[in-house]
Order: structure tokens, then C-alpha cells, then sequence
């Protein structure tokens, strides 16, 4: 799988969460940051942290930690799958 594979499935992932029901527009400055983050980041509370920093930041709004290791743990699985994929 390659990087723009990872992103597109990441993106939709991200697309779908909508942790303040803002509807799936309201998110696009976040999600280029948290997939640019996925790649560098390996440990999904580490993700988690900064998923709920950039959304927090924002929107201005509170998201529980819990909520985004749910979505920290499925971005993880897929570049994962896809480094499994790779070697």
C-alpha cells in the first residue's frame, strides 16, 4: 500500500468522525494535519493526544482522550496493515 493509499483511507476515517457533529465539511484543516502526523507517530495515545490537540485548538471545543484513541487505533491499523503490506 502506498503513502497516498494510507492517506485516502485515513482521510475517510477522519471524514466520518465528527467528535463535535459539525458535519463532515468541518474538518478539512485537521485532517491534512492529523494524516501528516499519522506517519510520524507510532503509539496511538501519542496520536490520540495530538488528534485531540488539533481539534481542540480549532473548534475550541473539548474532546474527550477516549474518543480519539478510537480513531487513533483505526488510522494506526491501517498503516500498519500497510507496512505489513510493504516487507
Amino acid at each position: 500500500m502506498q503513502t497516498a493509499e494510507i492517506n485516502k483511507k485515513a482521510m475517510i476515517l477522519l471524514e466520518e468522525w465528527d467528535p463535535f457533529l459539525e458535519g463532515p465539511d468541518a474538518y478539512e484543516q485537521e485532517i491534512v494535519e492529523v494524516v501528516a502526523d499519522l506517519h510520524v507517530m507510532d503509539h496511538p495515545t501519542d496520536l490520540a493526544k495530538r488528534i485531540r490537540e488539533i481539534y481542540e485548538h480549532s473548534h475550541a471545543l473539548w474532546i474527550p482522550l477516549e474518543e480519539c484513541m478510537q480513531i487513533s487505533y483505526k488510522l494506526l491499523a491501517v498503516k500498519f496493515e500497510a507496512k505489513c503490506i510493504i516487507t
